[in-house]
């Protein structure tokens, strides 16, 4: 199983990036996605996730900001980031939780991580 995400890049306050994470290889199911981020000298922290449901939780932080989505079809989840403030700036990764097989148990992916630059 692979995650790979994309989207990021060098944006001024008060722009948008949208970020793409897209799973590949054995998906016999996929359960919740989400995107952390981490920030220099900072702790990982969880972003938004989605639930296979669509139902969403984000970080008080980006509510009203922030949009989590996923096409379940195309196994990819997305984070629309609007409103983007350089507090924003930290590498993306995005995070699922995905069973490869019936009778193999649900195990936690991670893609490699991308940088979301946000200048004053």
């Amino acid at each position: 199983v692979q995650l790979q995400a994309s989207g990021g890049g060098l944006v001024q306050a008060g722009g948008s990036l949208r970020l793409s994470c897209a799973a590949s290889g054995r998906l016999f199911s996929m359960y919740a996605m989400g995107w952390y981020r981490q920030a220099p000298g900072k702790q990982r922290e969880l972003v938004a996730s989605i639930t296979s449901g669509g139902t969403t939780n984000y970080a008080d932080s980006v509510k009203g900001r922030f949009t989590i989505s996923r096409d379940n079809a195309k196994n990819t989840v997305y984070l629309q980031m609007n409103s983007l403030k350089p507090e924003d700036t930290a590498v993306y990764y995005c995070n699922a939780d995905i069973r490869v097989g019936l009778f193999n148990t649900v195990k936690d992916y991670w893609g490699q991580g991308t940088l979301v630059t946000v200048s004053s």
